[in-house]
Protein backbone atom coordinates (compact mmCIF):
# COMPACT_ATOMS: atom_id res chain seq x y z
CA UNK A 1 0.00 0.00 0.00
CA UNK A 2 2.88 2.84 0.61
CA UNK A 3 6.38 2.75 -1.33
CA UNK A 4 9.09 2.26 0.83
CA UNK A 5 10.37 5.69 0.26
CA UNK A 6 7.62 7.25 2.47
CA UNK A 7 7.50 4.12 5.14
CA UNK A 8 9.99 3.92 7.73
CA UNK A 9 11.89 1.19 8.12
CA UNK A 10 13.16 1.20 11.59
CA UNK A 11 12.28 3.20 15.11
CA UNK A 12 14.82 5.42 14.72
CA UNK A 13 14.07 6.46 11.17
CA UNK A 14 10.15 7.17 12.18
CA UNK A 15 11.79 8.94 15.21
CA UNK A 16 13.84 11.73 12.88
CA UNK A 17 10.66 11.82 10.76
CA UNK A 18 8.37 12.74 13.03
CA UNK A 19 11.51 15.11 14.65
CA UNK A 20 11.64 17.32 11.54
CA UNK A 21 7.80 17.29 11.04
CA UNK A 22 7.53 18.78 14.76
CA UNK A 23 10.00 21.44 13.56
CA UNK A 24 8.31 22.06 10.58
CA UNK A 25 4.86 22.76 12.58
CA UNK A 26 6.32 24.91 15.07
CA UNK A 27 7.80 27.24 12.17
CA UNK A 28 4.60 27.25 10.83
CA UNK A 29 2.74 27.80 14.23
CA UNK A 30 5.31 30.90 14.75
CA UNK A 31 4.71 32.08 11.05
CA UNK A 32 0.82 31.90 11.47
CA UNK A 33 1.32 33.71 15.17
CA UNK A 34 3.42 36.70 13.47
CA UNK A 35 0.56 37.02 10.55
CA UNK A 36 -2.25 37.13 13.18
CA UNK A 37 -0.15 39.79 15.06
CA UNK A 38 0.27 41.86 12.09
CA UNK A 39 -3.31 41.52 10.78
CA UNK A 40 -4.38 42.70 14.74
CA UNK A 41 -2.18 46.03 14.70
CA UNK A 42 -3.70 47.02 10.68
CA UNK A 43 -7.18 46.63 12.18
CA UNK A 44 -8.70 50.07 11.17
CA UNK A 45 -9.50 51.96 14.57
CA UNK A 46 -13.39 52.03 14.50
CA UNK A 47 -13.29 48.21 14.23
CA UNK A 48 -11.46 47.59 16.96
CA UNK A 49 -13.36 50.11 18.84
CA UNK A 50 -16.39 48.31 18.04
CA UNK A 51 -14.66 45.07 19.43
CA UNK A 52 -14.13 46.50 22.93
CA UNK A 53 -17.26 47.63 22.91
CA UNK A 54 -18.46 44.31 22.39
CA UNK A 55 -16.43 42.69 24.73
CA UNK A 56 -17.91 45.79 27.51
CA UNK A 57 -21.56 44.79 26.76
CA UNK A 58 -21.09 41.06 26.80
CA UNK A 59 -19.55 41.32 30.65
CA UNK A 60 -21.77 44.04 31.56
CA UNK A 61 -24.88 41.63 30.60
CA UNK A 62 -23.12 38.53 31.93
CA UNK A 63 -23.11 40.56 35.23
CA UNK A 64 -26.94 41.12 34.94
CA UNK A 65 -27.53 37.58 34.68
CA UNK A 66 -28.45 36.94 31.34
CA UNK A 67 -26.90 33.80 29.20
CA UNK A 68 -24.60 34.66 26.96
CA UNK A 69 -25.21 32.24 23.62
CA UNK A 70 -23.83 33.99 20.73
CA UNK A 71 -21.75 37.31 18.65
CA UNK A 72 -22.02 38.53 15.85
CA UNK A 73 -24.03 36.19 14.13
CA UNK A 74 -24.81 36.66 10.89
CA UNK A 75 -27.35 35.49 8.53
CA UNK A 76 -27.74 36.49 4.40
CA UNK A 77 -30.04 39.76 6.09
CA UNK A 78 -26.85 41.01 8.35
CA UNK A 79 -25.85 40.37 11.96
CA UNK A 80 -26.17 40.84 15.50
CA UNK A 81 -23.98 41.51 18.19
CA UNK A 82 -24.87 39.80 20.64
CA UNK A 83 -27.46 37.18 21.47
CA UNK A 84 -28.50 36.51 25.34
CA UNK A 85 -30.61 34.31 26.81
CA UNK A 86 -32.77 35.25 30.52
CA UNK A 87 -35.30 33.59 32.07
CA UNK A 88 -38.40 34.56 32.80
CA UNK A 89 -37.80 37.93 31.54
CA UNK A 90 -40.84 40.10 29.69
CA UNK A 91 -40.40 39.90 25.71
CA UNK A 92 -42.96 41.61 23.50
CA UNK A 93 -43.27 38.61 21.39
CA UNK A 94 -43.92 35.48 22.34
CA UNK A 95 -42.69 32.47 19.73
CA UNK A 96 -44.94 30.00 21.33
CA UNK A 97 -45.32 29.02 24.56
CA UNK A 98 -41.77 29.49 26.73
CA UNK A 99 -40.54 30.97 29.58
CA UNK A 100 -36.83 31.92 28.33
CA UNK A 101 -36.56 34.97 26.25
CA UNK A 102 -34.11 35.51 23.66
CA UNK A 103 -32.69 39.46 24.05
CA UNK A 104 -31.01 40.42 20.94
CA UNK A 105 -28.40 43.27 21.65
CA UNK A 106 -27.15 46.24 19.38
CA UNK A 107 -24.26 47.44 20.57
CA UNK A 108 -23.04 50.99 20.03
CA UNK A 109 -19.69 52.30 20.70
CA UNK A 110 -18.55 55.76 20.98
CA UNK A 111 -16.01 57.67 21.95
CA UNK A 112 -17.04 60.62 22.91
CA UNK A 113 -20.68 61.47 24.72
CA UNK A 114 -21.80 63.99 21.70
CA UNK A 115 -25.55 64.06 20.97
CA UNK A 116 -27.27 62.51 19.49
CA UNK A 117 -27.11 59.32 21.82
CA UNK A 118 -25.60 56.31 20.52
CA UNK A 119 -29.14 54.63 20.16
CA UNK A 120 -30.34 56.91 17.91
CA UNK A 121 -27.61 55.17 15.05
CA UNK A 122 -30.28 52.42 15.30
CA UNK A 123 -32.75 53.45 12.83
CA UNK A 124 -36.14 52.11 10.97
CA UNK A 125 -33.51 50.54 8.49
CA UNK A 126 -31.39 48.87 11.11
CA UNK A 127 -34.55 48.08 13.23
CA UNK A 128 -36.05 46.14 9.77
CA UNK A 129 -32.72 44.10 9.66
CA UNK A 130 -32.01 42.80 13.16
CA UNK A 131 -35.79 41.75 12.99
CA UNK A 132 -35.30 40.18 10.05
CA UNK A 133 -32.16 38.62 10.88
CA UNK A 134 -33.29 37.57 14.94
CA UNK A 135 -36.47 35.58 13.11
CA UNK A 136 -33.56 33.73 10.76
CA UNK A 137 -31.74 32.76 13.88
CA UNK A 138 -35.45 31.93 15.80
CA UNK A 139 -35.42 29.61 12.50
CA UNK A 140 -32.47 27.73 13.63
CA UNK A 141 -33.85 26.83 16.90
CA UNK A 142 -35.57 23.47 17.31
CA UNK A 143 -37.86 23.99 19.42
CA UNK A 144 -38.37 27.80 19.26
CA UNK A 145 -41.13 28.22 21.96
CA UNK A 146 -39.86 31.62 23.41
CA UNK A 147 -39.96 35.43 23.78
CA UNK A 148 -38.04 37.75 22.00
CA UNK A 149 -36.92 40.96 22.51
CA UNK A 150 -34.54 43.50 21.34
CA UNK A 151 -31.81 46.29 23.41
CA UNK A 152 -29.26 48.06 22.93
CA UNK A 153 -26.00 48.79 24.83
CA UNK A 154 -24.52 52.11 24.49
CA UNK A 155 -20.92 51.96 25.62
CA UNK A 156 -18.92 55.27 26.04
CA UNK A 157 -14.82 55.46 25.73
CA UNK A 158 -12.23 57.78 27.28
CA UNK A 159 -8.95 57.90 26.17
CA UNK A 160 -9.41 54.11 24.52
CA UNK A 161 -11.14 52.80 27.68
CA UNK A 162 -14.56 52.08 28.84
CA UNK A 163 -16.00 55.11 30.49
CA UNK A 164 -19.53 53.94 31.08
CA UNK A 165 -21.86 51.26 29.81
CA UNK A 166 -25.76 51.91 29.61
CA UNK A 167 -28.30 48.89 28.92
CA UNK A 168 -30.91 50.06 26.89
CA UNK A 169 -33.70 47.19 27.28
CA UNK A 170 -36.42 46.00 25.08
CA UNK A 171 -35.80 49.31 22.96
CA UNK A 172 -38.23 48.48 20.24
CA UNK A 173 -40.22 45.55 19.10
CA UNK A 174 -40.28 42.93 16.29
CA UNK A 175 -41.10 44.41 12.61
CA UNK A 176 -45.05 43.73 12.33
CA UNK A 177 -44.65 41.79 8.68
CA UNK A 178 -42.48 39.51 10.45
CA UNK A 179 -44.70 38.25 13.26
CA UNK A 180 -45.93 35.09 12.68
CA UNK A 181 -46.34 31.57 15.57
Amino acid sequence: MYSQHFRPSSRSQFTALASRLYAHLARVKKLWQKLKAIAATDEPEHLRRGRLGERAAKAFLQKQGMKFLTANFRSSRGEIDLIFRAGSMAGEFFIGNGTDCLVFVEVKTRSSEDWPRPAAAVNARKKRLLSQTAMDYVRLLKDPRVKIRFDIVEVLLADGAVREVRHLPNTFTLIAPLRHG
